[in-house]
């Protein structure tokens, strides 16, 4: 009984596993291409007043 299980299992396997590659390949052929990240307009780390009040509190 054990043994038409894991054939049954194999069998679902396999054919989940050919079902599997040629919707992957599709998904490749007609997907879109990935563009680029727009960077950020700030101008990076800024060292203000209250960040300089920090570093004299936290003694850095």
């Amino acid at each position: 009984m054990s043994d038409d299980k894991a054939t049954a299992s194999r069998r679902d396997f396999l054919r989940l596993a050919g079902l599997a590659a040629p919707a992957a390949a599709v998904t490749v052929v007609t997907g879109k291409p990935a563009e680029a990240a727009v960077p950020s307009a700030s101008d990076g780390y800024r060292e203000t007043e209250h960040v300089r009040k920090f570093y004299e509190s936290a003694r850095f």
